[in-house]
């Protein structure tokens, strides 16, 4: 018989064990990828802290710099990892975001908000939006971070995500319309292989929050429900999905709830055909990631 300390209360793999005593156990770890200058392309990365008081972080990265008065817009990436696991400091996500760079020509602060279950939904949420405003501090280039003091253009930012990250960036862009956010402007969000919820419970989701049903009455799970829904603070939305990606239908239903929702702004949904969930993180080389990497930049570009 397993003892205490060895049993497992919930088990939902591929991210993490809940044993009794109280452990989470991951299933796996992404290799940790260092900050510093990539001479290859002369993009620039550095970790920053947010907040000493939660431990709210952040990796910034800065395309090459030609000029000292150039300025670039503004791209706040939520990575994804069912709210559990995750960073923007891992392998993945490096390579991701540098990728962006190439495309786009951006700046990007990827966030490194608190993972459930150790920190309880909406923590995740929170950080999330406190970043924004920690960023927005710094449109009079007054802020604690020179980068974007100098760098940033504040008047063309964009927010993505990519599954759990795609629902947070959502989230973070209706409150930015619902309650105001002085200082920069968000021109769209990029969703990306979304997760929302479905009909049935989110079992997973349900024990990661300290106050969701994991049903579809709330509205971090179904937007519809959401009643700011239509003041989401960007100007367009580009939703992305995969062909076989389990989740595909509830981005398609996130496209067609924000085009009824009352909004004014112009939404795109785009499917890669053949691939799955997040396929662009994972086969970074292929044709249809190339063509997803570049539809994501000539959005921001405003092609």
């Amino acid at each position: 018989m397993a003892s205490g300390t060895n049993e497992i209360a919930h088990d939902f793999p591929p991210f993490f064990k809940a044993y009794k005593d109280g452990r989470i156990e991951r299933y796996s770890s992404h290799d940790h990828a260092p900050a510093g200058l990539d001479p290859n392309t002369g993009i620039q990365c550095k970790d920053v802290v947010i907040s000493p008081e939660t431990g709210l972080s952040a990796r910034i990265f800065i395309p090459k710099i030609n000029r000292p008065d150039q300025k670039f817009p503004l791209l706040v990436h939520y990575h994804g990892g069912g709210f559990c696991i995750g960073s923007p400091f891992d392998t993945i996500t490096h390579k991701f975001i540098t990728s962006f760079i190439l495309q786009a020509n951006v700046i990007v602060v990827s966030v490194d908000y608190r993972l459930a279950p150790e920190h309880p939904l909406p923590i995740a949420y929170d950080d999330s939006w406190a970043a924004l405003q920690w960023i927005a501090a710094h449109s009079n280039a007054q802020g604690p971070e020179p980068w974007l003091n100098e760098y940033a253009d504040f008047g063309r930012v964009f927010l993505t995500g990519e599954s759990a990250g795609a629902n947070i960036s959502h989230h973070v862009a209706v409150r930015a319309g619902a309650a105001g956010l002085a200082g920069l402007k968000i021109i769209g969000v990029l969703i990306v292989h979304p997760f929302f919820g479905g009909k049935d419970r989110d079992d997973m989701y349900k024990f990661l929050s300290s106050t969701s049903s994991g049903c579809s009455d709330d509205t971090k799970l179904n937007p519809a429900v959401d009643p700011d829904l239509s003041k989401m603070g960007c100007a367009k939305v580009l939703v992305c999905v995969a062909e076989k990606d389990w989740l595909k239908d509830r981005g398609v239903t996130y496209a067609e709830t924000l085009r009824k929702s009352g909004w004014g702004g112009g939404v795109e949904l785009i499917e890669s055909k053949g691939e799955d969930h997040c396929f662009h993180l994972f086969n970074a080389e292929s044709e249809e990631a190339a063509q997803l990497m570049k539809k994501l930049g000539d959005f921001v570009a405003g092609k």
